[in-house]
C-alpha cells in the first residue's frame, strides 16, 4: 500500500469512532427522500468543518448539495445517500421490534451509504494534502434515491459535469463490485377524476374513478404477457374512495415501468398512458397523468470495478468479535432457508451455492455479470452515463438479507454494518487515490466508458421544466 493510501487509511481508523456515530445518527433520523433535513445538514457540517467548499443550491432540492475539496484535475466524484423507506422503523435488535411503530427506517441502509462516501471523501483529502498531491475531489449529498431519483434532476443540471470518475458504495449481503446492469424506470401517478352519486339510491348517476383505476390495472396486466421478460411493471393504488355507498369520484395509482434498455422503458410507458386512456373512455372519466421521474439503465465501469477488488483485496475484510457473531446468527435464523437460496440465486454471482452455509460473506470475489441485467433500478444510473462509475457492495448484513426489510434495518446499526462502513471507506479511498495519481487507470477507465456510450446519447429523462416533488409528502 503507498504511503497516500496508508495515511487515508490512518485516518479512517482514528476517526472510526466519530464515523460510526455519525452513521448511527442518521439511522436514527431516518428521513424519507426529499426530507433529510437533519441527515444531510450533518454531512455538511463535517465536510465544511475539514475544509470543503459547501453548495446547498442544488437542482431545487433543499437536502441536496455538492462539498468541494482541491482545484484542477484530476477530478473523482464520490457519491452518499441518507434517506430512509417508509414503515419499516425498527430496533437494532435480532427481533421485529418498531422503534416508532408506522415510520421510516433504513431498510436499505443509506446511513451507511451516506457516511462511507463521507469518510472516504475526508481521507482522500488528508492524503492528498498531507502528501501534496494534485486533483480534486467533489463530495455529492444525493437525496432521494429510493423514490424520486434525486441524482437525475443534478445529472439533467450539469451537476456532475466535468468529472473523470465517480465512486459511489451500497450496503449489501455481499463483498462485491458486480457489473450487471440495472432496468431503467419511468414513475408516474395516475389521476382519475368521475362524478360522485348515491351508490345504492342513483349510480347511474356516477362516474366511478374507481372503476376506471382497476380497469387500467386490469389492461397492464394483459400486457405483461407482451413484454420482454426483464420488463417489470409495477403499482399501488394511493386513493380509492372514501366509503362504499359513495361513487369514488377520484382515485389514484402511482406505477414503475422498467426495462433492461431506456427506449423500452419509454415503449412501454407509452403504452401503459394509453391504457390508462382506455379505462377513462370505457368509464367515462377523466385521466391525469403525473409524470415524477425517471433514470436510465446502469454503465458500470469495468475498470473501476477491478481497482475496487484489488483494493478490497488490501485492505482485508472485517474481522468479527462475539457479540457480532451472536447478533448475526440470531438475525440469520429469522431468514428462511428458501429466502437465503432465493437472494443468492438472484445475485448470479458465480459459485453462489457455496454460499448456502454460511452466515457472512468472508470471500472478494472477481467482478462478474458482464452483459446481463439486475432487475432494480437506481439513479446512480444516470451518473453513469456522464462519467465512468461503480457502485460497489461490502456486507452489511447476513447473507440471505432481504434489502428493504426490517432485519435490514437492524443490522444496519448493529456490529456487522458498522465494520462493513469502515471497510467500504478504506476501498473507495484507496481506489480515488489510485485514480487521481495513476493515471492509467483513468485513461483506461474512460476509453471503456467512450465505448459504453457510443452512439447512445444521453438524453435526461425529465424534461427541463419538471421540478422534484419537494411537497410530494404533503399529499
Amino acid at each position: 500500500m503507498s504511503d497516500a493510501k496508508k495515511t487515508a487509511t490512518d485516518w479512517i481508523d482514528e476517526n472510526r469512532v466519530a464515523l460510526i456515530c455519525l452513521s448511527d445518527q442518521i439511522w436514527e433520523f431516518a428521513e424519507l427522500g426529499l426530507i433529510e433535513f437533519k441527515s444531510s445538514s450533518l454531512l455538511i457540517e463535517q465536510l465544511e468543518k475539514h475544509g470543503f467548499m459547501i453548495n446547498r443550491t442544488v437542482s431545487g432540492m433543499p437536502t441536496a448539495f455538492t462539498a468541494t475539496w482541491g482545484e484542477g484535475g484530476p477530478s473523482v466524484g464520490i457519491m452518499g445517500e441518507y434517506d430512509a423507506l417508509p414503515g419499516l422503523s425498527q430496533k437494532s435488535i435480532p427481533q421485529r421490534e418498531p422503534l416508532s411503530p408506522g415510520e421510516p427506517g433504513h431498510g436499505c441502509g443509506h446511513n451507511i451509504h451516506g457516511t462511507s462516501g463521507l469518510a472516504a471523501a475526508l481521507a482522500t483529502k488528508k492524503a492528498l494534502e498531507y502528501h501534496n498531491l494534485h486533483g480534486s475531489i467533489v463530495f455529492f449529498g444525493c437525496p432521494a434515491e429510493e423514490n424520486f431519483s434525486g441524482k437525475v434532476f443534478m445529472v439533467r443540471d450539469g451537476v456532475f459535469n466535468g468529472l473523470d470518475a465517480v465512486l459511489s458504495h451500497h450496503p449489501s449481503d455481499m463483498n462485491a463490485a458486480e457489473v450487471r446492469s440495472s432496468l431503467a424506470v419511468n414513475s408516474a401517478k395516475f389521476c382519475f377524476r368521475g362524478r360522485a352519486a348515491h351508490a345504492a339510491a342513483s349510480p347511474e348517476h356516477g362516474r366511478s374513478a374507481l372503476d376506471a383505476c382497476e380497469l387500467m390495472n386490469v389492461g397492464v396486466n394483459f400486457l405483461r404477457e407482451h413484454v420482454a421478460q426483464d420488463v417489470r411493471i409495477h403499482y399501488v393504488i394511493e386513493k380509492g374512495g372514501e366509503q362504499p355507498n359513495v361513487v369514488p369520484s377520484y382515485a389514484r395509482s402511482w406505477y414503475y415501468v422498467r426495462a433492461p434498455e431506456r427506449s423500452e422503458t419509454e415503449f412501454i410507458y407509452e403504452w401503459v398512458t394509453e391504457i390508462a386512456h382506455g379505462a377513462a373512455v370505457m368509464t367515462r372519466t377523466a385521466v391525469e397523468t403525473q409524470f415524477i421521474d425517471g433514470c436510465y439503465n446502469y454503465l458500470p465501469s469495468q475498470t473501476i470495478a477491478e481497482m475496487i477488488t484489488v483494493n478490497m483485496r488490501k485492505v482485508g475484510l472485517p474481522t468479527y468479535n462475539k457479540r457480532d457473531l451472536a447478533f448475526a446468527e440470531e438475525i440469520a435464523e429469522t431468514i428462511s432457508p428458501e429466502t437465503k437460496l432465493a437472494q443468492l440465486k438472484k445475485t448470479e454471482r458465480p459459485g453462489w451455492e457455496k454460499l448456502a452455509d454460511k452466515l457472512i460473506d468472508d470471500n472478494v470475489p472477481d467482478p462478474w455479470g458482464e452483459g446481463k441485467v439486475s432487475h432494480g433500478s437506481t439513479d446512480v444510473a444516470d451518473v453513469s452515463w456522464q462519467a465512468p462509475t461503480i457502485e460497489f457492495n461490502t456486507a452489511t448484513w447476513v447473507l440471505g438479507t432481504p434489502a428493504h426489510s426490517w432485519q435490514a434495518v437492524a443490522q444496519s446499526r448493529a456490529g456487522i454494518g458498522h465494520k462493513s462502513l469502515i471497510f467500504a471507506a478504506k476501498t473507495m479511498a484507496t481506489t480515488a487515490i489510485d485514480l487521481l495519481t495513476e493515471e492509467h487507470w483513468l485513461k483506461r477507465a474512460k476509453e471503456e466508458h467512450k465505448q459504453s456510450t457510443h452512439n447512445k446519447p444521453y438524453k435526461p429523462p425529465i424534461p427541463k421544466d419538471h421540478q422534484p416533488p419537494i411537497d410530494i409528502w404533503k399529499s
